[in-house]
């Protein structure tokens, strides 16, 4: 039976903490909650912490982090007024050698965590959530859903907010023709762009 929703991200951050409700919190290090302002207009969502992630305790920290990071200033976005937190709150990996290398979570591991997203979203109010890519999706929209067919259209989304579906920026990092990559960045930039258009017609 699950406690109850805590009611301030202080309170949300403590809960997280000591999280078991999967398997993943067993080898990860520990937690990466969300961070952001209390009532940020936009909240981005990605799948879950790297290693980087999983070591420093902060989401988006890493090399996807910083693609991220470009890619909202190139849009026109104010980073320090966006909430940002992951599917899954442990990082999922498999051990090789010395490097622990991404798992993508299953199912089970996705529902298991969307409790600590809806109390996340239910605090803060966005009125647009980004998904950055297909877990992200999955976790918000309770269904599998190809990326290429939502991307960039402004969908319904919860108590009247808004929904963007869009890459996660660490697919960018596994491009290695440097023109395609160029065209999927920009197409992040654009998808982005749209988000800082909705909110400053709100």
């Amino acid at each position: 039976m699950d406690t109850p929703a805590p009611r301030s991200l202080t309170g949300l951050r403590a809960a997280e903490a000591q999280c078991t409700r999967c398997p993943l919190y067993l080898h990860a290090t520990q937690v990466v909650p969300g961070e952001g302002p209390n009532h940020a207009p936009i909240m981005m969502v990605g799948e879950q912490p790297g290693n980087d992630e999983d070591l420093g305790g902060h989401p988006f920290i890493g090399p996807a982090g910083r693609l991220l990071d470009r890619a909202i200033a190139e849009a026109g976005l104010d980073r320090k007024a966006i909430f940002v937190t992951n599917a899954v709150k442990h990082f999922k990996f498999e051990p090789r050698g010395k490097r622990r290398l991404h798992k993508r979570p299953n199912t089970y591991e996705i529902e298991r965590c969307k409790w600590w997203n809806d109390i996340e979203r239910a605090l803060i109010k966005p009125e647009l959530v980004v998904a950055l890519g297909a877990t992200a999706a999955r976790s918000l929209m309770g269904k599998t859903v190809t990326i290429s067919k939502l991307r960039g259209q402004m969908l319904p989304f919860e108590n009247g907010s808004k929904l963007m579906v869009t890459i996660h920026p660490s697919s960018l990092l596994r491009i290695r023709d440097s023109e395609d990559k160029k065209r999927q960045y920009a197409g992040l930039v654009d998808d982005l762009r749209q988000c800082a258009q909705l909110l400053r017609a709100a």
